[in-house]
């Protein structure tokens, strides 16, 4: 079958001595391969479009049974030239790109993922000013789109609380073996990322210690929970940033 869908290319290598094959997540059809043949040819007219990160209008041939989709056209519909700009946002934009190629399965359609990711992708790329802790925001949210997220019954935000791994509930006293302390910022970080979306969340006085630390500390949670889930290669970026 014929397939027209927007894309967000996840991923992107050479094959052979003209192509390359994407991996995309896709509106219609989730997580999947394409191969657009001819590509790396300067006089191609995909050549330029085709970077990680944007977001495309794309027609392909789509059989389930096969590993990898042919592309035949392909339209940009949000560009990634304000990424190629700015250091900042292409961290954070390559390591959002890598957790959500790491919390889906091929071709599993996941409505809510896809619309936060493309949501996100454009206000990244349009935002006047961004901040490193957004990449943590977006582990908050996307643990609680996939339907692992944090929990909370805190009334205050405490000096000290903790990070129970298993359970994901977030508490004045640890609960199980596996917990890790938070500091307050940390805490009261976490308990406004999961009440919603205002920007004052990124007033939060974290320390690039403190980031990093909670960076670490939610990967092993998605560790825990999500069978396979491997570190980033995208974190030697992110981490120059801090």
């Amino acid at each position: 079958m014929i397939a027209h869908t927007k894309a967000i290319i996840l991923r992107v290598i050479d094959y052979q001595e003209s192509s390359k094959i994407l991996t995309v997540l896709t509106e219609e059809h989730g997580k999947i391969a394409l191969i657009a043949k001819g590509t790396k040819k300067p006089k191609n007219k995909l050549a330029g479009i085709l970077e990680i990160g944007a977001v495309l209008d794309v027609v392909y041939y789509y059989k389930q049974s096969r590993g990898v989709q042919t592309l035949t056209e392909a339209s940009v519909h949000y560009s990634t030239e304000s990424f190629r700009k700015d250091f900042e946002r292409a961290a954070i934009l390559y390591s959002t790109l890598e957790l959500l190629s790491q919390l889906l399965h091929e071709h599993e359609v996941n409505e809510p993922i896809f619309t936060f990711a493309l949501n996100f992708i454009q206000w990244l790329g349009d935002a006047e000013e961004t901040y490193p802790s957004v990449f943590t925001y977006v582990q908050i949210r996307l643990a609680e789109i996939t339907g692992i997220g944090l929990v909370s019954a805190l009334t205050r935000i405490p000096e000290m609380a903790y990070l129970n791994i298993s359970s994901g509930n977030i508490s004045e006293q640890p609960e199980e073996e596996l917990s890790y302390k938070l500091t307050e910022a940390q805490t009261r970080f976490i308990i406004l990322a999961m009440s919603g979306k205002s920007k004052k969340i990124f007033s939060v006085g974290l320390e690039n210690g403190e980031l990093k630390q909670l960076v670490h500390h939610i990967d092993v949670y998605f560790k825990y929970h999500i069978e396979g889930y491997q570190e980033r290669r995208s974190d030697a970026i992110f981490e120059q940033m801090l």
